[in-house]
Parts: C-alpha cells; structure tokens; sequence
C-alpha cells in the first residue's frame, strides 16, 4: 500500500487522521508519516484497512465465496482456511489460504497475489479503488 492509497481509504472510511490513528492504535504521528510518504506503511496496518472497509461496505451483501468462485477441488478446500472457517467473502484476509496450490509464505506473497483475482479485485471495484493507485510499496 502506498501513501495515495492509504489517503484514499482513510477517505473512504469517512476518518480524520487522528480517528484514523485510534481505529488502528497507532499514534497520529504514523498517519501523518504514511500519508506524506516517509514511513512505510506495516503490513498490519494495511491488512485492518481492508479488513475495517470490507465489514463497512459489505452491508449484509456477500459475493459468493472464493471457493466457488475459483472452483476449489475438494482436496483444496479440506486443506484451506478460508473454507474451515466459511469465510470465502475474507480469503484475502485470512493467511494459509490454499491459493494456486499452495499456502502463501507472507502478506506480501499473498496481497500481490490476491490483487490479481477476481474476488479482491471485484472488492476493489466495489470500493471504487482507481487502479492505477493499487501499486505496492515494496514491502
């Protein structure tokens, strides 16, 4: 997550800097160095921020779960978390997901892989996420 992106979603989630700073218990110092750019922004932070508008926008509506959407094997499914706990709406929130085969080692591994599908991308579009604004902060 770079620092537009950060900014956009703490618009997105209607919170001032320093409403951001309690919502993630951090302090307003950090809101202010991640959205000026001079801190990078942690991988926890980044995971509560899409957690905390996924909850926000869902409104009671849920896509179908990931494991349909992707048609998961059985064998795939047994093994995944995001099944275990039917969550499939959360995969991308859920570590030890079993995605292309296999559980991703990091959060890094696995948003720059759940970027690229179809089920956070369309929770992307839901939120109105221009693009060009997802790129990486190389963490």
């Amino acid at each position: 997550m770079d620092k537009k992106e950060f900014y956009w979603f703490r618009e997105k989630l209607q919170r001032t800097q320093k409403e951001m700073a309690q919502l993630l218990g951090t302090s307003l110092k950090a809101i202010e160095s991640y959205e000026q750019g001079w801190r990078n922004i942690p991988d926890q932070v980044e995971r509560q921020i899409f957690f905390l508008l996924a909850i926000k926008m869902e409104g009671g509506k849920r896509n179908a779960p990931c494991w349909e959407t992707r048609h998961c094997n059985p064998e795939m499914r047994k093994n995944c978390p995001a099944w275990e706990f039917k969550m499939g709406h959360l995969c991308w929130f859920i570590n030890g997901t079993i995605c292309q085969g296999k559980p991703q080692a990091s959060w890094k591994q696995k948003t720059d892989l759940c970027r690229k599908c179809k089920i956070f991308k369309s929770l992307m579009h839901a939120w109105g996420l221009p693009g060009e604004q997802r790129a990486s902060n190389g963490k």
